[in-house]
């Protein structure tokens, strides 16, 4: 299955190498890991991690992604082969892209999964409330983002659904501190979004998860014949993966509601966080091995999609997502439909 087959490297001075059909990684010249190619569908790279010119080779040979992250999750570069999406499906996606109209409802689309998601990850703390006050508080940001996604359809240019999804991201991170258990906010507490470089545990815990999801979303829309430069809600800009982009935003929330549980779980502490010169925060190392493992647990739920019918891993709806995004640029769909949690 898609979600099975990414490999995260995260032991920093870590060497992985050719060993006839398998990868080995290899740590102080003791092998710790060997897994067949064929497994494999993608290769993530965090930190310090040295790769083999035999390795590369055979991964671009193998169409399978190398990915180098730094060691705080932020995107460095990607390795692949020869490209072979289908190349009408591209034609017809960077024609689209022109279409204002096109490009309007893609978007009025993606922001509605992000706000739709967001308010659920809200709706959960409110009930989970122990105290008025914040239930009273959480319930108020949950209306407003009710009122933003009632709005969404009256907006008439990308300008303005940026602007609503702006708006909604500002009043959505003024609400997660309550998310946060009382005892644990001092620690925990996040003071809006703020990233390149995080300003505090929760950013950069966030902006960490968000790389591992984006990752995830460039590789489906890879998968499926797509070009990720080529977005709609996303400005187009050199070296941006714009619609990847747009495929992420639907699921930054459930990379916040994990975050939410590791904390409010204790299965993360102060002390796996590192603070560097100038106030800039970061995952330590033994931490992100096991949000790593984390992540790719979660992954693996089963959950119900609502346009399918049909229960799949979590793993799999980008690609899913994807799917139905190029059958909308293909004309087989009148729209985009999200991916909506429950």
């Amino acid at each position: 299955m898609r979600l099975l087959n990414t490999l995260y490297v995260t032991t920093p001075d870590s060497y992985i190498r050719l060993d006839n059909n398998t990868l080995r990684v290899e740590v102080a010249r003791e092998s710790r890991l060997q897994v067949p190619l064929h497994h494999l569908g993608t290769v993530v790279c965090l930190g310090s991690v040295m790769v083999s010119t035999p390795l590369l080779h055979r991964l671009a040979d193998d169409g399978i992604s190398l990915v180098m992250l730094d060691a705080n999750g932020r995107f460095k570069a990607r390795l692949e082969g020869p490209i072979s999406g289908n190349v009408l499906l591209r034609c017809a996606q960077h024609v689209k892209s022109g279409n204002a109209e096109f490009a309007l409802g893609i978007a009025r689309a993606v922001v509605a999964g992000k706000i739709g998601n967001s308010r659920q990850v809200l709706m959960r703390g409110a009930r989970e409330a122990k105290h008025d006050e914040e239930q009273a508080a959480l319930t108020r940001a949950v209306d407003d983002l009710a009122a933003a996604l009632r709005a969404l359809p009256s907006t008439s240019n990308l300008d303005a659904v940026r602007g609503v999804e702006g708006a909604v991201a500002r009043r959505y991170f003024e609400s997660l501190n309550y998310l946060i258990k009382r005892d644990l906010r001092s620690a925990f507490s996040i003071d809006g979004r703020n990233r390149r470089p995080p300003r505090d545990r929760m950013n950069a815990l966030l902006s960490f998860f968000y790389s591992m999801w984006m990752n995830d979303c460039r590789s489906a829309c890879e998968a499926v014949g797509l070009d990720p430069q080529i977005g709609f809600l996303h400005a187009l800009r050199p070296g941006r993966a714009a619609l990847a982009l747009d495929l992420l935003e639907e699921f930054r929330p459930l990379a916040d509601r994990l975050a939410l549980t590791l904390v409010n779980r204790a299965q993360l502490s102060p002390d796996d966080f590192v603070e560097r010169e100038g106030g800039a925060v970061f995952l330590a190392d033994d931490a992100r091995r096991e949000v790593v493992v984390a992540f790719q647990e979660r992954k693996q739920e089963m959950l119900s999609h609502a346009l399918l019918q049909e229960t799949i891993p979590l793993g799999i709806t980008p690609y899913v997502q994807a799917q139905l995004l190029a059958r909308t640029i293909r004309g087989e769909l009148e729209g985009y439909v999200p991916f909506l949690i429950r």
